[in-house]
């Protein structure tokens, strides 16, 4: 900082309470994700590093995540080459979420973590062959989402709900014990007064003092 190198956690208990914010980082399966956030502005001298280039003029921000029940902390070290405001850099921020997500749905969906091989070569057959998997549930979901929006009281098709169908429609019609559409529909009826409960839940905590 201006005022010398000095630890992100220092910094962090000198703010002021009017320093932080509460932002949301993304939507997430139970609304939105709010934290708290606070900025501290870094000196281009000792935020950059060796091989930045002396003459950039860009800024350079310590941002800083709390958890609003825990008050566990997280850092993130930004730069950005003009100024940019909080919001933007929380938003970046956020997507991390998206980039586990798909980890995690690669592995649900397709398969991804479920390899038994122990060489590189048949590694990558698999891991390519996951990934062209959950690649195609991906764009039918996008497909279906864009051309046939969901009936009122129900949540747009998914992943999950299209990979249930190939299963039950495509890979073993013989041992479907009812009608696999009916059972979808009701999923996503379902599914959809959780969310919309999720959500008012979360929007009636808000409003509270």
């Amino acid at each position: 900082t201006s005022a010398g190198p000095i630890r992100a956690d220092a910094l962090v208990a000198s703010l002021p309470r009017w320093a932080w914010q509460q932002l949301s980082a993304g939507a997430g399966a139970k609304g939105e994700r709010y934290y708290d956030w606070a900025w501290i502005t870094l000196t281009p001298d000792n935020a950059a590093s060796s091989d930045t280039d002396s003459e950039d003029t860009g800024c350079w921000w310590l941002l800083v995540r709390r958890h609003r029940n825990t008050g566990k902390l997280a850092f993130y070290r930004c730069y950005s080459p003009h100024v940019v405001p909080l919001r933007e850099l929380v938003r970046v921020a956020g997507r991390r979420w998206s980039i586990e997500e798909s980890f995690q749905a690669g592995k649900g969906l397709a398969g991804l973590d479920e390899h038994q091989v122990r060489r590189w070569t048949s590694w990558q057959r698999w891991t390519l062959l996951a990934m062209i998997a959950h690649a195609l549930l991906v764009v039918i979901a996008a497909n279906e989402q864009t051309g046939q929006p969901a009936p009122a009281g129900m949540i747009p098709l998914t992943c999950s709900e299209i990979r249930r169908l190939l299963l039950a429609l495509v890979v073993t019609p013989h041992r479907r014990p009812s009608c696999p559409r009916a059972w979808s529909a009701w999923r996503r009826r379902h599914q959809h007064r959780a969310r919309t409960s999720h959500y008012s839940r979360q929007e009636a905590a808000q409003r509270r003092p």
